[in-house]
């Protein structure tokens, strides 16, 4: 039945709307590895956009926003591995895929905002 899926996966009812009652923290660590990355990667991208196609200050800029990625990148990763978020063990692969969709939005948003914001300054 549908009340022992809910039990089995670890739902509660809570006016109508069936939550998750605890978020595993391997779910967690794949969250903030896929929002630290994307965030990463999409700095390193704009860097060196502005970099190439920027003039002046620009330029200098894109140079932040690259070595910016790059440090988020190596810093996270080497965290990973010190803390054990480099085998992750999904348990419910949904679950781990809507995390991840919303962690890469969330990184890429915020660097996209970031570069806007510095682009806006020069």
């Amino acid at each position: 039945t549908i009340a022992e899926l809910i039990n089995m996966y670890g739902f509660t009812s809570l006016s109508r709307l069936a939550i998750p009652s605890a978020i595993p923290a391997q779910n967690f660590g794949n969250f903030v590895t896929v929002m630290l990355l994307t965030f990463s990667i999409f700095m390193v991208l704009a860097g060196a956009f502005t970099s190439y196609f920027g003039t002046g200050k620009s330029r200098a800029v894109g140079a932040v926003l690259l070595v910016v990625g790059i440090i988020v990148a190596v810093v996270w990763l080497s965290a990973a591995q010190i803390y054990g978020y480099t085998n992750p063990n999904l348990g419910l692969v949904i679950w781990g895929a809507f995390l991840s969709i919303v962690a890469a939005i969330i990184g890429a948003v915020i660097a996209v905002l970031v570069f806007l914001f510095a682009i806006m300054k020069t």
